[in-house]
């Protein structure tokens, strides 16, 4: 567990990690609470994900997130696990819409909701963003593989990628260039386990510049990935359905509707508060 007064925890933290083998895992998280209870049990990376408009606003997708509600959340994380390293999802819409835009989005991330880095789910075409978003001094995470933000292409399904020797070929090719311009992390969702194993041996140990290893993030990624972040409902028991690679470890969705029933039979006994009420008059 980590200490209240450890060190922040940064990239060159990450990296560090990285050069002694050590392997660390990361959730999504939402709000303070929550963080600081995730840093007290020995989690200290953190992503606030897009997935916030399905777990915590009900929505189908990631699609309806706005900048504002992933700031307020971000800050809100920060807030709860002031050491952690935190990854801010930039939304839909945050990003697409023209460098400009793109680059005042993620300085707010940066500057006003104090993440360590943003994360854009990108291919080759993105890479003069991620070139100037690196420019202007903020740390990209480059998103690659299957990209939910993209799913209404799709017909509103996310798409499993990589499937050839050729894909994957391309794919390694595609990470060196996120790297090569300027991207400090690369996630991997939903890819084969020989594509991730490819990229840490010839992309992650070997960068460009001398800052020390890219780190790789498996999001069903494959065992070679240098950390690997689920999605907290699913890792708790919270969800109706979870992802193949996001096994539960806790049945908290059953335990929270026990929790419930006991406050209900409680009130409707009419025992609540009957004896023990806090507040009385003076006598």
């Amino acid at each position: 567990m980590p200490e209240k007064t450890s060190p922040r925890v940064t990239l060159r933290t990450l990296r560090q990690w990285i050069t002694a083998g050590r392997k660390f895992p990361m959730l999504t998280c939402y709000d303070a609470t929550t963080a600081r209870w995730l840093w007290q049990g020995g989690i200290q990376t953190f992503l606030v994900g897009d997935t916030a408009a399905q777990f915590v606003l009900g929505h189908d997708s990631t699609l309806p997130a706005t900048m504002p509600f992933l700031l307020e959340l971000t800050a809100a994380v920060r807030r709860g696990a002031p050491h952690a390293f935190v990854m801010a999802d930039m939304p839909f819409g945050s990003y697409q819409c023209g460098d400009d835009e793109a680059v005042r989005h993620a300085m707010a991330f940066v500057a006003q909701a104090r993440a360590d880095v943003v994360k854009l789910e990108v291919d080759a075409s993105f890479a003069p963003l991620v070139r100037r978003l690196t420019h202007a001094g903020v740390p990209v995470v480059a998103h690659l593989g299957s990209r939910p933000q993209h799913k209404i292409l799709h017909g509103g399904r996310s798409r499993t990628v990589y499937h050839t020797s050729d894909q994957v070929d391309r794919a390694v090719d595609e990470a060196r260039l996120m790297v090569d311009s300027g991207a400090v992390m690369l996630l991997f969702e939903a890819v084969p386990a020989e594509l991730t194993r490819r990229v840490v041996d010839e992309v992650a140990m070997n960068p460009a510049h001398g800052d020390g290893p890219i780190p790789i993030i498996g999001c069903g990624g494959g065992p070679a990935c240098h950390g690997h972040v689920v999605v907290l409902h699913d890792l708790l028991g919270l969800t109706d359905w979870h992802a193949p690679f996001a096994q539960p470890v806790a049945n908290l969705g059953e335990q929270l509707a026990k929790a419930a029933g006991a406050w209900r039979e409680l009130v409707e006994s009419g025992q609540y508060l009957r004896d023990d009420h806090p507040y009385h008059l003076e006598k």
